[in-house]
């Protein structure tokens, strides 16, 4: 019982959010695949994730979404590149707490190459992204937006947030599913791995 009532703090389920988050709404919960490992903090922690490993290898998506200035960009922009695509929205609680760890990740590890994207899902797109990092100091993040919900389509975890890390050749090698503390061991360990390819 303690399990379920600490899922919904770990991450939000994309099948409940505000009425104009309607069409946001994926097909449900992936189910566990092959190399899916359970990890995050304890009860009094905002983090909390699964990795699922299942789909390593898979290229890149090649969506458009919209960059910060209102333009489209997919993530074969990025070729070349590692990758840390994090899906979140606004209305998300743990979405928001784990922004600034990523925040942080983006500075340390961009000089370095690495390109940390946050694709909000909002289905209000930038009308609610710009306001949001108006408000939070996050000079090292950038707003995205993916009114459409292709990411989380396609993702298709059910949840938010979700991150998927890119090698530099833009194939999948793990998706974090819930709020990660992208300055913890692991996540780092992660992170040296796409950056190492």
């Amino acid at each position: 019982m303690m399990l379920l009532l600490l899922g919904p703090m770990a991450a939000c389920d994309r099948q409940s959010q505000p009425k104009e988050q309607a069409n946001a709404s994926a097909s449900g919960e992936a189910p566990a695949g092959s190399g899916e490992v359970t990890g995050g903090g304890s009860k009094d922690s905002a983090f909390s994730y699964r990795l699922d490993r299942s789909k390593a290898g898979t290229p890149a998506p090649d969506f458009a979404f919209l960059d910060p200035d209102g333009g489209h960009k997919t993530l074969q922009d990025f070729a070349g590149r590692p990758l840390l695509v994090n899906l979140w929205a606004t209305w998300c609680t743990p979405c928001v707490a784990e922004m600034p760890t990523l925040d942080r990740v983006a500075a340390a590890y961009g000089p370095k190459g690495l390109a940390v994207l946050t694709i909000s899902q909002d289905n209000q797109g930038m009308k609610v992204v710009k306001p949001f990092f108006e408000k939070h100091k996050l000079p090292h993040l950038k707003g995205w937006a993916d009114p459409e919900n292709q990411f989380g389509f396609d993702y298709a975890t059910g949840l938010l947030p979700t991150s998927v890390l890119y090698d530099a050749q833009g194939k999948e090698m793990v998706r974090v599913i819930g709020a990660m503390d992208w300055e913890s061991a692991e996540a780092k360990a992660l992170i040296q791995a796409a950056m190492a390819r």
